[in-house]
């Protein structure tokens, strides 16, 4: 694990981080376009943590505070570097990165489908809060 570099994205690995969302991530958003990834980095541009292994991205998550909450998203890793780590380590560099800010408590989006991924946040310490249902209205079509 000594070889793994996680960073900050910037405006030049945007493309990459979406094409290797394609290939690594469960499901799609609305906001998984250049323009909606553009103005995550220009508003929080340490939000969106990349994980490199020997120059090629690997894994990814996001770890965005709104001054008020923590709320992790989009933790992916190529399907060829599981199970190796990359994964505890992005959430593990998410956690300090909220406890710098003064966040008190993270929270993840979790596809229900996504069964490995349910393990893998358990595994991080991360519990299903069975009371809440998420809401969501599209803003625009």
């Amino acid at each position: 694990m000594n070889d793994l570099r996680i960073r900050p994205a910037v405006p030049d690995d945007l493309d990459a981080v979406l094409a290797f969302w394609k290939t690594a991530a469960e499901g799609t958003s609305i906001s998984d376009d250049r323009d909606g990834v553009e103005r995550l980095v220009a508003r929080d541009p340490e939000a969106l943590l990349l994980a490199e292994r020997e120059g090629e991205l690997v894994g990814t998550v996001i770890a965005g505070f709104d001054g008020w909450r923590c709320h992790l998203y989009r933790l992916a890793v190529h399907p060829d570097h599981r199970r190796r780590g990359i994964g505890s380590a992005l959430l593990t560099a998410a956690d300090e990165r909220f406890v710098r800010l003064g966040g008190r408590r993270g929270d993840a989006m979790v596809l229900v489908r996504n069964e490995r991924a349910q393990h893998a946040w358990r595994a991080a310490g991360y519990e299903p809060q069975e009371q809440w249902r998420r809401w969501v209205k599209q803003l625009t079509d």
